[in-house]
């Protein structure tokens, strides 16, 4: 197999590729959720004992996190510029082959069948990935392809409870025959707590889609403008209802009240400029701005979608307010805009509950006992680097 010529590569000096123990498959590189947690997994791996390498299906070189896997010295590789999927498929096989990893992780639910696929007849462990709801996952994965993805690998990987839950609710046979979780992790350090401000600016992060339902975030807005108490809101984001979005805050009269900034990659300082943190998507799996907020000591006012009711202790750390209660979810914000002593006792509750449950070593330690009861012999020592 040529290298140069199937495929971008880029390996760290003296990286022996034949030495790959771990191999990641992901969709893309840039700014979401779950290329975020696979660069903590392998960040917080020893690599030297384990030796993983991330292949992406679509890859472009701008994407954020190429350059910070480079930095942490693991090998990123494209499957070139092949314009089928069939042509992907094939050569990620023959890559499998010629590494011989002893495990495969698609960390995206549409290249979990590639994975499986380019396993069959090696001895390599194929694991899958579900990222959001399991029933969203496999319907926006197109109708062959994501039965397909929801069926194999044998063993996923949810990282939430209610994906597992949905997906072992099902009666297809279109679905895994286990579902494991693992819930998403973030850096202690990265995000820390910071002291609340004395201005009420709520923060809102999360793509501008369907799916997120800021719509409802706008409508609270309104709600809140009517009865007198001083805010604003900012969001960050960016997605195709941008513009429908912020013509509903002008239609309601509430665009004074919310700016949307766009897309950024300093979400713990807009955190530390902000009194807490409000969500209300209708779908999710275990979103990581929550656990963000929550370990930069920032309360969370959301609605009850994937697991969040599992980060947010409602009357400790947050609220979590029905999907769909517009007028409860403003309640919940007035009362703690309203509230000072109560903010301080949540967004300490909550920076408590992440030191206590969302650091790096569960997710690490998890990952790794879910590939040793799916089969795979680690026979060397030692865990985090």
């Amino acid at each position: 197999m040529n290298l140069a010529k199937d495929m971008s590569i880029h390996c760290p000096e003296n990286f022996d590729p034949n030495a790959c123990r771990l191999l990641y498959v992901v969709g893309q590189l840039g700014l979401g959720g779950l290329e975020r947690q696979l660069f903590y997994l392998l960040k917080r791996m020893d690599r030297r004992r384990y030796n993983p390498m991330v292949v992406v299906w679509d890859y472009r070189e701008t994407d954020p996190y190429v350059e910070k896997f480079r930095g942490i010295h693991v090998p990123v590789l494209g499957l070139g510029n092949k314009p089928s999927r069939i042509e992907k498929l094939t050569a990620f096989r023959r890559m499998v082959a010629q590494f011989r990893p002893e495990v495969v992780h698609s960390y995206t639910f549409h290249t979990n069948f590639a994975a499986w696929w380019a396993t069959l007849g090696s001895t390599a462990l194929p694991l899958g990935s579900v990222r959001n709801n399991f029933l969203f996952d496999r319907q926006t994965t197109g109708m062959v392809l994501g039965r397909i993805c929801a069926r194999w690998p044998h063993v996923q990987i949810c990282n939430s409870v209610a994906a597992k839950n949905t997906a072992e609710r099902c009666t297809t046979i279109f679905k895994a025959g286990r579902m494991c979780v693992v819930r998403n992790s973030l850096d202690l350090n990265y995000f820390s707590p910071r002291p609340l401000p004395e201005k009420t600016m709520l923060l809102a992060v999360g793509s501008l889609y369907q799916r997120k339902r800021w719509d409802r975030l706008v409508e609270s807005v309104s709600l809140l403008s009517k009865r007198g108490v001083q805010f604003h809101v900012t969001h960050v984001g960016e997605g195709p209802l941008r513009g429908e979005l912020q013509e509903l805050t002008k239609r309601l009269g509430v665009e004074q009240l919310i700016q949307f900034i766009g897309a950024r990659n300093d979400i713990p300082e807009l955190l530390a400029e902000s009194a807490f943190l409000v969500h209300t998507a209708e779908d999710e799996g275990c979103p990581n701005v929550v656990m963000e907020a929550m370990a930069c000591g920032r309360a969370v006012v959301a609605m009850d979608a994937g697991d969040i009711p599992f980060l947010v202790e409602d009357g400790k750390t947050g609220f979590v307010v029905a999907r769909g209660d517009v007028t409860g979810f403003a309640e919940r914000v007035f009362q703690l805009l309203t509230d000072s002593e109560l903010r301080c006792r949540m967004s300490w509750a909550a920076r408590v509950k992440a030191e206590q449950e969302l650091g790096l070593d569960r997710l690490i330690s998890e990952t790794l006992a879910i590939y040793k009861s799916a089969g795979w012999k680690d026979t060397k020592s030692g865990v985090c680097s």
